[in-house]
C-alpha cells in the first residue's frame, strides 16, 4: 500500500495526514497534529519556523513509529509570507507574518514605479497589504541592508523543502501571490521586480505542482528514520482546497473557508481587467495553470479570534448553535481593515456597528450571530460580482474545509446567497496535496479522476 504524506500547516495549526487508496476510494488518517500562530518579536508579529520545522520532523517520526513509511510528501501553508536568504542560506532578519503592520504605507511607495491599475493589468492579483510586493517594499524601506545581503527570496512552504532536501525552486501557485508573477508567462516578471528595485537574483525557477523537489537530506534520513520524495503539491493552502472541491462542473463556485474565505470559481484565462480590479478580485494561481479567480474575505478569523475573547471556553460548534438562536440583524463589513488585526474583535464588531448606527450586540452568542450573518451577506455580494464579470450563474456553492463544518454559517450562505450549499470535504487542504500526489504517482489519472475520487470518498452535507 502507497502512503502519501500531507503537510498542512495553517496560520493557527499544523497537521500531518496520510493518504492511501483503498478500492478506489482516498482514505485520510491523521497522524500529528501541533499548534502554529504568529508571535510578538521586539515588537513585530513573526513566524516561529525553526519551531515548525522541528513539528515537521516530529510528525514524520510519528508516522515511522506507525510503519506507514510515505512514498512521497508534500508540504502546504498559508501564502504571501517568505524568507530572505544569505549567502550562507541563513535567514535574514526576521521571518514576519502577514498581520504584521510594517507594510502600512509601502503600496503608496509601490505606486510611485507602478500605478494600481498597471499593476493589476500586469498581474492580475487582488490588492492585499500583505501582499509580498509591498512587503519586500517595506524592507527596501525599513531594512535596506538585508534587501542587499539577501541572495535568495523563498516562500514559507519552499523553505521548509529546501531545509528537507537542499533544493531550493519556487511553487507557482504561491508564487502567483506575491503580485511579482506574469499570468502570461506563469513565471517572474523581470521588468516589474527590476522597476520596484528588488534584486532579480534572488528569485528561484518556478516549477508546477506535481513536479519531484528530491531526495531527503542524509541527516534528516538519519533523525527521521526512513527517506522519501519530495514533492510539490499545490503549496498554497486554498490553492490545495481548491483541487479537492469534489465537482464534475469546472464552472463551479467554492468557498474555501478556514481562517480566510476565499470565495470564486476556476478560469483558464486570467481576467485583468479594470472591472475585475474594480470589484477586488484576485487571479491567483491554480493546479495544471488554471486561475482561481476569487475574492479575499476575512472568514472565520472573526469567529477564532472572539471564541478567544469569550469568558467561559465553547466548542465551534455550541457557537454556531447558539448563534442560530439569535434576532439580531446587523451586518458588518467583513472586509473592513478594522478586522484585520484588532485588539479586540468583540470590540471591534460593537465599534462597528455603534459607527453605522445598529443594532450593537451585547451577549457572546449575538456577537457570533453578526459575525455568522455578516460573512453570509458576502458572500452573496460576490457572487452577485463574479456573475456579472463571468456571465456565467452559479446554482451551486461548494463549501469546503474546516468551516464546512460550520452547520449554521452553511446555511446562511444558503438563505444569502439562494444557492444549493454543498459542504465538505473538511479537510480539504491535505485532501487536495495528497492528490496532486497521487497523480503525480500516476495513481490518480488527473484533476477530473482526482475530484471523482474525492466526491466518492468523503461525506458531503446538502443545504438550500
Amino acid at each position: 500500500m502507497n502512503y502519501y504524506l500531507a503537510i498542512d500547516i495553517g496560520a493557527s495549526s499544523g497537521r500531518h495526514m496520510l493518504g492511501h487508496l483503498e478500492d478506489g476510494k482516498m482514505v485520510l488518517e491523521e497522524m500529528y497534529r501541533f499548534p502554529n500562530g504568529m508571535e510578538k518579536v521586539d515588537g513585530s508579529l513573526c513566524w516561529d519556523v525553526e519551531k515548525l520545522f522541528f513539528h515537521i520532523k516530529e510528525g514524520m517520526k510519528v508516522c515511522k513509529a506507525a510503519g506507514k513509511v510515505p512514498v512521497s510528501m508534500g508540504i502546504d501553508t498559508w501564502a504571501v509570507d517568505y524568507v530572505l536568504l544569505d549567502e550562507k542560506d541563513e535567514i535574514l532578519g526576521k521571518t514576519y507574518g502577514y498581520r504584521d503592520a510594517r507594510t502600512e504605507g509601502a503600496d503608496l511607495e509601490v505606486y510611485k514605479y507602478v500605478s494600481r491599475q498597471n499593476l493589476y493589468a500586469k498581474t492580475g492579483i487582488q490588492k492585499q497589504i500583505f501582499n509580498t510586493i509591498y512587503q519586500l517594499m517595506a524592507v527596501k524601506m525599513q531594512e535596506p541592508e538585508l534587501l542587499e545581503q539577501a541572495r535568495t527570496l523563498l516562500m514559507i512552504p519552499d523553505y521548509f523543502n529546501f531545509r528537507l532536501t537542499d533544493v531550493k525552486m519556487t511553487e507557482y501557485t504561491n508564487a502567483t501571490t506575491t503580485q511579482l508573477v506574469s499570468p502570461l508567462t506563469k513565471d517572474w516578471d523581470p521588468y516589474l521586480i527590476d522597476l520596484l528595485g528588488y534584486p532579480g537574483k534572488i528569485f528561484t525557477e518556478i516549477k508546477e505542482p506535481g513536479t519531484l523537489v528530491g531526495d531527503l537530506r542524509q541527516d534528516i534520513i538519519d533523525e527521521v528514520g526512513f527517506d522519501t520524495k519530495v514533492v510539490l503539491p499545490v503549496t498554497h493552502d486554498t490553492g490545495s482546497a481548491v483541487v479537492a472541491v469534489p465537482t464534475e462542473d469546472d464552472s463551479c463556485m467554492y468557498i474555501s473557508s478556514g481562517t480566510w474565505s476565499l470565495m470564486g470559481t476556476e478560469l483558464m484565462k486570467a481576467d485583468c481587467s479594470s472591472a475585475s480590479r474594480e470589484a477586488n478580485l484576485t487571479n491567483e494561481g491554480g493546479y495544471n495553470y488554471r486561475f482561481r479567480y476569487l475574492k479575499n474575505i476575512m472568514g472565520l478569523w472573526m469567529i477564532q479570534s472572539v471564541k478567544k475573547e469569550f469568558k467561559e471556553d465553547h466548542t465551534f460548534a455550541e457557537i454556531c448553535d447558539e448563534a442560530s438562536k439569535q434576532k439580531i440583524l446587523s451586518i458588518v463589513d467583513c472586509n473592513d481593515s478594522c478586522f484585520l488585526a484588532p485588539e479586540s474583535m468583540i470590540d471591534a464588531v460593537r465599534d462597528y456597528c455603534e459607527r453605522t448606527g445598529q443594532q450593537v450586540p451585547e451577549t457572546d452568542w449575538e456577537i457570533a450571530a453578526v459575525i455568522y450573518n455578516s460573512l453570509g451577506e458576502c458572500y452573496a455580494k460576490t457572487i452577485e460580482e463574479i456573475e456579472a464579470l463571468t456571465k456565467k450563474k452559479y446554482n451551486t456553492i461548494h463549501v469546503v474545509g474546516g468551516g464546512s463544518n460550520a452547520e449554521y454559517l452553511n446555511q446562511v450562505t444558503a438563505d444569502r446567497t439562494g444557492r444549493t450549499v454543498i459542504a465538505g470535504p473538511g479537510e480539504a487542504t491535505a485532501i487536495g496535496n495528497v492528490a496532486v500526489q497521487m497523480i503525480a504517482a500516476e495513481e490518480l489519472t488527473d484533476l477530473k479522476d482526482a475530484r471523482r475520487c474525492i466526491r466518492d470518498s468523503f461525506p458531503l452535507r446538502h443545504y438550500s
